[in-house]
């Protein structure tokens, strides 16, 4: 203990610190701040200070600032752990391929054995990650190399498409597999679908009894819906259409396919993906034709097929010829050059005079704007038609095609309201510019015609066919009377 100023021990030693002085007093006076003594004098020549400078902190005897160590920055921040599921696997399709085919192997060939082990393995297995590898394993046996071959030093498994019999029956089994697998896990659609474009893309990888498996059980899963008409685009590869991979192909899937549904059912799987007009694409350039393509298919025995595509070409031809007959009458092209054109078409497309005075009169139809006016619009019709009657006149050379074209009337008129009360001046003026004869207009009237309007039209027509009955009974007396 110290005394004030002297040592326990009575030696003297060093004086305590002493408190420092208070500070001044500070004082305002002119908005500036000034110690006790009042603002310190000014010199004329010292310069007016305008800031305000604060007095020092007060200072104590003993400093604690130099016994700390001086703190080094540090990054700022958070640090968060991973969790384990975040982390990322190394992708392993091997080991996911020893793990699919020793349970294959352990299942055997019995296929319901093998849709339950796969329906199980897939809680245990990741197969979002490895789709590829299983479809490989399921269709090849092992996983494939570019170009469809399986690799020497990898597992394999003769459960699988490419090692079963190969018949209709069996593939059907196998297609339950896949339809099973599907349905459990909904994600592996999409894999699947571009596992099959792959495989066909590979088809000259396989052998031909391996194409030929591959293709009925891509026709029965197109059959239950399992896959999708798209996956036949891959079939349109120019190295596959080249070699006849592709037409070999798509006979036996046809075939397949057919069998499951029919005809119909094909159509109109073709259609929603705009493929029904590109069958002929699985032919080279120079063998594209409705001929060829109808003699390959029907040989083979798909003669539904054939005509199905022969039928299309003919729509397709159809459209295509109603589009220039538009656009030749909207240019106002002679009728001469429009008579022969169609003509051409006819001939070079199979196309009957019947179904040619149907697009030859929609055609006339569409080219003017009709009247709204009941009144007006029946004048405006015998007008415009007078113009047209020769061209008319050239595709009615058969009494079907009359016929045909007095039905195309009648509906026209029943579809279209304010040609109600003109169709019997529209018969009229075409009986009179030589487009219609009595016979047909007579059959027409008595059985030939349709429901639309029939009784309606039928009345307007009745006193113009009488006339015809009478002036035909007048010829034929008439040439009694020569004989």
């Amino acid at each position: 203990m110290y005394a004030w100023g002297v040592p326990a021990g009575g030696a003297e030693g060093p004086p305590p610190p002493l408190r420092p002085p208070p500070p001044p007093l500070l004082s305002l006076e002119g908005g500036r701040m000034y110690g006790a003594a009042g603002p310190p004098a000014r010199s004329a020549s010292a310069p007016l200070v305008r800031s305000l400078r604060r007095p020092p902190p007060p200072t104590t005897g003993v400093s604690f600032m130099n016994n700390q160590k001086q703190q080094k920055p540090t990054l700022s921040g958070q640090r968060f752990k991973t969790r384990k599921r975040d982390e990322k696997e190394r992708f392993d399709p091997t080991q996911f391929q020893d793990c699919i085919i020793q349970g294959l192997t352990e299942t055997g060939t019995d296929l319901e054995a093998v849709a339950k082990f796969l329906d199980a393995s897939g809680a245990k297995l990741d197969y979002r990650r490895y789709a590829e590898t299983l479809f490989d394993i399921l269709v090849a046996g092992g996983m494939l190399a570019p170009g469809g071959t399986l690799a020497d030093d990898m597992m394999r498994t003769d459960v699988c498409v490419f090692a079963a019999q190969e018949d209709l029956e069996t593939m059907q089994a196998f297609a339950q597999v896949f339809n099973k697998l599907i349905r459990r896990y909904k994600y592996l659609e999409k894999g699947f679908e571009d596992e099959v474009k792959k495989l066909l893309l590979f088809l000259k990888g396989f052998s031909e009894s391996e194409r030929n498996k591959l293709a009925m059980l891509t026709g029965v899963l197109l059959a239950n819906g399992t896959l999708n008409a798209s996956i036949l685009n891959s079939l349109y590869n120019e190295n596959l259409v080249k070699e006849g991979v592709s037409a070999a192909f798509a006979v036996k899937l046809f075939k397949s396919w057919i069998n499951e549904k029919d005809i119909n059912a094909v159509a109109a799987s073709l259609r929603k993906v705009s493929m029904d007009n590109r069958l002929m694409e699985l032919f080279p350039a120079n063998k594209q034709s409705v001929e060829h393509f109808t003699k390959y298919f029907t040989e083979a025995g798909l003669k539904e097929l054939s005509e199905y595509v022969r039928n299309q070409q003919t729509i397709g031809a159809r459209k295509e010829l109603q589009k220039e007959l538009q656009e030749q009458m909207s240019r106002g092209d002679p009728f001469k050059d429009i008579i022969l054109y169609v003509k051409e078409e006819m001939k070079k497309n199979n196309i009957p005079e019947p179904v040619v005075i149907g697009i030859v009169w929609s055609s006339v139809m569409s080219t003017v704007e009709w009247n709204k006016k009941e009144e007006l619009v029946a004048e405006q019709a015998i007008k415009h038609l007078k113009q047209y009657s020769p061209l008319l006149a050239a595709f009615t050379t058969q009494g079907q095609s009359e016929l045909t074209l007095l039905l195309k009337i009648q509906e026209y008129c029943y579809d279209n309201i304010h040609f109600m009360k003109a169709f019997q001046k529209i018969v009229v003026l075409f009986y009179k510019a030589e487009v219609l004869s009595e016979e047909p207009i007579l059959k027409w009237y008595k059985d030939a015609h349709v429901a639309k309007g029939k009784s309606v039209f039928l009345e307007q027509m009745k006193k113009f066919v009488e006339w015809l009955k009478n002036a035909e009974e007048e010829s034929e007396s008439e040439a009694e009377e020569g004989d």
